[in-house]
């Protein structure tokens, strides 16, 4: 990787992660690197940006987040291309998706310069809907009924099978997002390398399993008005009846690694 272009993200309302934020820059910036801020981080050398609407327009080498998976999250919504990110897990809780601490970022920023480093290619998804496509997502894409008193059912189609049962609601989540939401309602763990999706029903009225298929479009359609959910942080409606497709975004997330692990996330978790 030839490293000239360098924005620098921090997590949103925290202060030890714009300090930290700052501090990463400042060094960077010492690195003779064009570095390119989003508000509120502020340093003196570098390109302040408002939004992260605006990385768009900007051809970046390399992305660098502080916070905790959410922030990794949020970036990664907004970057249309495969742009690698390293992640610094300042202020989050586990930092599942993280790669190194803050202390560790000097000797990290040396070994990226050195092309000590290897790349982590995952998919994502995406949702679409009374054509217009939605943000994709790292993690998962949850749909669920907005009408809480009754329950809804849900037809489920992927490649020629159809499942259909009444259910609140149904997770399709990527083998990143194995180890969250699918995870605490019994799905499977899975191999973050792997192309494919889990599907995981929410409180199915008759005990239905989480399935695992190929990463190909899969069809939702809901007996009621629900919710469409990426990442736990963006939502958007459907109507009952409305099909929503769901299927592999076009380029996949990046992440920049320093060492090889098997199950990374699993290990996050105390396994």
């Amino acid at each position: 990787m030839k490293l000239q272009k360098v924005a620098v993200i921090s997590k949103v309302g925290s202060k030890e992660s714009e300090q930290a934020g700052k501090d990463v820059v400042k060094k960077l910036l010492a690195k003779k690197l064009t570095v390119y801020t989003i508000s509120p981080i502020e340093v003196r050398g570098a390109k302040k940006i408002d939004t992260l609407e605006e990385l768009k327009k900007v051809k970046l080498d390399l992305v660098i987040t502080l916070g905790g998976d959410g922030t990794t999250l949020r970036v990664f919504r907004n970057l249309v291309n495969e742009t690698p990110i390293l992640t610094i897990n300042v202020g989050g809780n586990r930092g599942i998706l993280s790669e190194i601490t803050i202390e560790e970022f000097d000797e990290t920023i040396n070994q990226i310069l050195k092309n000590k480093f290897f790349l982590d290619k995952r998919i994502r998804v995406v949702a679409s809907c009374g054509g217009k496509e939605f943000p994709p997502a790292l993690n998962e894409i949850y749909i669920g009924r907005t009408n809480l008193t009754k329950t809804a059912e849900i037809k489920i189609k992927f490649q020629n099978d159809i499942v259909k049962q009444k259910m609140d609601g149904v997770i399709i989540a990527t083998p990143s997002g194995s180890t969250g939401h699918s995870f605490s309602l019994g799905g499977p763990i899975l191999h973050e390398s792997l192309g494919v999706l889990i599907i995981t029903p929410v409180a199915p009225v008759y005990r239905l399993a989480s399935i695992v298929v190929p990463d190909e479009k899969i069809e939702i359609t809901c007996s009621h008005d629900c919710n469409i959910v990426m990442d736990a942080q963006v939502i958007k409606a459907a109507g009952y009846g409305e099909p929503i497709i769901i299927k592999k975004y076009k380029k996949p997330a990046v992440f920049v690694r320093l060492k090889k692990r098997g199950l990374r996330q699993m290990s996050k978790l105390g396994f």
